[in-house]
């Protein structure tokens, strides 16, 4: 499995859309295989969920996500799970490999005012 964490100063973002940049890891058997750092397109609708799919996420462990970008990584087949903001990677792997995350279907943001910041209730 490849797993998409989005981050912020190296930890994880609290907010998906607007992470400067995504640690993706490999992970077979519950054993990290490799990373790779990569800076996202620009944030646009739909956008980072196809971005993700062609770099291969079967997976995204994020800190706050909106319904439509849950509706379209579901679509896409990438599974979308709430981690813990703020904290580093390996908390967050951990966490995912023990069974200590859930799985997200609706969304934990109320929405964007891409005019005037971010209205999300974290």
């Amino acid at each position: 499995m490849k797993i998409a964490f989005p981050l912020l100063d190296g930890l994880l973002s609290e907010h998906f859309g607007h992470a400067p940049e995504f640690e993706f890891i490999m992970i077979e058997n519950n054993n990290i295989l490799g990373s790779e750092r990569k800076i996202p397109p620009p944030h646009e609708p739909g956008v980072l969920p196809k971005w993700l799919g062609t770099e291969g996420a079967t997976h995204i462990i994020c800190g706050g996500i909106g319904p439509m970008a849950v509706k379209l990584m579901r679509e896409a087949g990438i599974a979308v799970y709430m981690g813990f903001p703020g904290r580093d990677l390996q908390h967050n792997i951990e966490n995912f490999i023990n069974g200590n995350l859930q799985e997200i279907i609706q969304g934990t943001c109320g929405g964007h005012t891409h005019t005037g910041g971010h209205s999300c209730g974290h």
